[in-house]
């Protein structure tokens, strides 16, 4: 053979085989387009393969990411309404045995290789990005902090609902509950601990800054005050899980308390604690309410000569027969877990039992 030919001959060959491949692909479904039906009458149309997530993030229809698409959060749930291959094990410790059961997912472990039709709870559908200015930022503890945005446009939430915020210049976003009274549309507020080798806490707290812009998305969750019920309210929160309490506080007040409400915070000492007064405050103003702090560990120099002990244990003092009353918990698993148990054993059901964890 001319040694001429062989360079055409070669490349000849890796063109075909290119084009064998791009064939393979698209009949296997690696290309063209894809439908994606949202909760059967919502469909969008994506080419190309990618997430779940990423596809329904483009169409403008925002799951909650906290990770990033990662799958180390756990937020980003869907049902496939028909059946695909099961989770993969990234998913497996943030879904139960009944979620697996009836299909759901996370998004971002999902590749759209067909048309696929799921199903997202219908107020994500609502949700969209907004940008929000700093125009407050007070530091309440050592390493909890507050910050005060200012909307452009209304920003509905209720109360126990959290955000999550766009991190600048990495493609990050963190989930942060919503402290503000959900009646000022155009202030929302969070209340942020820094967690050590936190990149987002760390930006909040060491570089944002007044006049700073920041993208929002929202408003995410299920765990937000039932309006409609008239039963008494146990409100127990520890560190940053005080913003939605302080939320649905805002709530009841504004109701002007119609029905008793207890809040026990607990904390490690006296510089763990913040709002203390303010809380009191309202409990003078409020016969219905009942504001509860308690240390874990108290110092000598706290001088501290309110309740002491962990969390679980102030509440089982302070409470008895609990069977008519609902709970709102937020604060770390651990946390949440102890205090469903003491609930439980004083007759609360289940599924009066409300919680975030974090």
């Amino acid at each position: 053979m001319n040694p001429i030919y062989t360079p055409i001959i070669i490349i000849s060959v890796l063109v075909v085989v290119t084009l064998v491949v791009i064939l393979i692909d698209r009949f296997l479904g690696g290309g063209g387009e894809r439908k994606i039906t949202i909760n059967k009458d919502n469909v969008v149309t994506i080419s190309g393969t990618e997430t779940a997530l990423n596809a329904l993030t483009n169409n403008k229809i925002f799951l909650p990411s906290s990770c990033g698409g990662k799958a180390t959060c756990g937020t980003c749930k869907f049902r496939l309404v028909d059946w695909h291959e099961p989770p993969k094990p990234t998913e497996l410790p943030f879904l139960s045995k009944a979620e697996i059961e009836e299909g759901v997912r996370l998004s971002c472990q999902v590749k759209v290789e067909s048309d696929i039709s799921i199903e997202v709870p219908p107020s994500v559908l609502n949700v969209k990005p907004f940008f929000g200015k700093v125009i407050e930022v007070e530091q309440l503890t050592h390493d909890i902090r507050r910050v005060r945005f200012e909307m452009k446009e209304d920003f509905p939430f209720k109360p126990g609902q959290y955000l999550q915020i766009e991190v600048p210049g990495i493609e990050t976003s963190r989930a942060y509950s919503i402290a503000s009274d959900s009646k000022d549309l155009r202030h929302p507020e969070v209340i942020i601990r820094l967690v050590p080798g936190g990149v987002a806490t760390k930006f909040i707290h060491k570089a944002l800054m007044i006049g700073d812009t920041i993208k929002i998305t929202g408003a995410f969750g299920d765990f937000f005050l039932q309006e409609e019920s008239k039963r008494p309210v146990i409100m127990i929160a520890g560190g940053s899980g005080m913003a939605p309490i302080r939320s649905i506080i805002y709530k009841l007040m504004d109701q002007n308390m119609p029905r008793k409400a207890t809040y026990f915070f607990g904390a490690r000492t006296k510089k763990d604690l913040y709002y203390t007064d303010y809380f009191l405050d309202i409990a003078k103003m409020y016969p219905n309410f009942k504001y509860i702090p308690a240390l874990s560990t108290p110092l000598p120099e706290d001088e501290w000569e309110l309740d002491e002990g962990l969390i679980t244990d102030v509440v089982r003092r302070h409470t008895e027969d609990l069977s008519g009353h609902e709970a709102y918990l937020c604060g770390s698993p651990g946390m949440i877990d102890a205090c469903i148990k003491v609930l439980k054993e004083k007759g609360m059901p289940e599924e009066h039992i409300h919680f975030d964890k974090f």
